[in-house]
């Protein structure tokens, strides 16, 4: 009969020093990011935002894919039917709504008029310009998709209540505008190419 390897209790194991690990750099000096000297909360932050923002593009692409669209063109041809019941439209408003360039917004309408969903209609008070508008095929898309899509929204967002909505909302959105000047810091400090 074998004998059994006795194993040593777990006391009797050496265990590796927490304070002679390595400390990983700081990826932010902030002091409001940081907890007792540590950036550990701001990287759990970071690293759970990829993962909300993966899962949310799933959804978002499981939309447009219900309506026959890529997720940008659902965002784009969504993003126009809200602002158009505010009133009219025109690509640089849609374009900042949306924080993408005017080209790109074009090169996507130009797809969605092509599929009878939107119309580019001359303004009558300034002719030099267009507006967007949804025709009622894309309505029609639209509505068909809502009720899917409010059942689906209500379970992701369940979580937040209206003080958690509005906080939100209000962070991402100066999220948003702090990104755009890390993303000009960024290019600015990175080594030029020879």
């Amino acid at each position: 009969m074998p004998r059994s390897r006795a194993v040593p209790p777990a006391s009797a194991v050496p265990r590796r020093s927490k304070s002679k690990l390595p400390v990983p750099p700081l990826t932010t000096s902030c002091d409001a990011l940081l907890v007792d000297g540590s950036d550990h909360a701001f990287r759990q932050l970071v690293h759970t935002l990829l993962a909300f923002v993966a899962r949310h593009d799933t959804v978002l692409e499981g939309h447009a894919a219900a309506v026959g669209l890529s997720a940008v063109e659902y965002t784009v041809l969504t993003s126009l039917n809200l602002l158009g019941a505010e009133g009219q439209v025109s690509v640089r408003e849609l374009a900042a709504h949306l924080h993408l360039s005017g080209a790109f917004v074009t090169t996507v309408s130009n797809k969605l008029q092509e599929m009878g969903l939107l119309e580019k209609l001359t303004d009558p008070e300034d002719r030099r310009r267009l507006r967007l508008v949804v025709t009622e095929q894309g309505e029609a898309l639209l509505a068909r998709l809502a009720p899917i899509q409010r059942q689906v929204n209500d379970v992701q967002f369940d979580c937040l209540g209206a003080g958690d909505f509005a906080r939100l909302l209000a962070s991402v959105e100066k999220l948003v505008e702090s990104s755009d000047k890390a993303i000009a810091l960024q290019k600015y400090l990175q080594p030029r190419k020879s």
